[in-house]
C-alpha cells in the first residue's frame, strides 16, 4: 500500500507542475506579450538582394521613434555587419538569408530568430539601455559559423 501512496503523491506533484508551467506560459503570452516570430513573407534566395526591401540592407526611419532595420545573413557574416539606432524607438528587424539556415540572437535582449533560405522573419525590440549589442548567429551554418556576428550599436 506504501508504494501506491508514493506514485499517487509523484503524479499529484507533476499535475501540479504542469498546471503551474501551463499557467506561465499563458501569463508570458497573453499578459507580457511575449510570442514566437511567425513568417512575415517569402522571397527567393537567389534574387534576394535585387527584393526590396533586401536590395538596400540597412536602418531606415518609418515614423517618429520607428525604425526598420533590414539585415541579410550569408555564410558567414550579416549584411550590414553594425546597426547603428537611437535608444528608446522600437526596432523592427527584417531578415531572411541567402544560403542556408542561420540564427540570429542579440545579446542581452529576447531577440531571437531562426532565418530559413526563402522565409522573412520580423520581430521588433525596443532598447532602453545605451550601449553595444552582439548580434550573433546561434544555428550551426559551417566551418566558419563561429565568426558570424555583427553589432547592433545603441546611441
Amino acid at each position: 500500500m506504501r508504494i501506491h501512496t508514493f506514485e499517487k503523491a509523484f503524479l499529484g506533484v507533476g499535475a501540479v507542475l504542469l498546471v503551474l508551467f501551463a499557467g506561465a506560459l499563458v501569463y508570458a503570452t497573453a499578459a507580457m506579450g511575449v510570442h514566437l516570430p511567425g513568417v512575415a513573407g517569402n522571397v527567393d534566395p537567389a534574387r534576394v538582394y535585387q527584393t526590396p526591401p533586401f536590395n538596400t540592407p540597412g536602418v531606415r526611419q518609418t515614423g517618429p521613434g520607428r525604425y526598420e532595420a533590414v539585415i541579410v545573413a550569408q555564410a558567414f557574416g550579416f549584411n550590414p555587419s553594425v546597426i547603428r539606432v537611437p535608444a528608446n524607438a522600437q526596432v523592427t528587424f527584417t531578415a531572411t538569408t541567402i544560403d542556408v539556415i542561420h540564427g540570429f540572437a542579440i545579446d542581452r535582449t529576447r531577440m531571437n530568430m531562426m532565418l530559413i533560405p526563402g522565409q522573412v522573419s520580423r520581430n521588433a525590440y525596443t532598447f532602453r539601455e545605451r550601449g553595444e549589442y552582439l548580434l550573433v548567429c546561434h544555428e550551426y551554418c559551417g566551418i566558419g559559423h563561429h565568426t558570424m556576428s555583427a553589432r547592433v550599436i545603441v546611441e
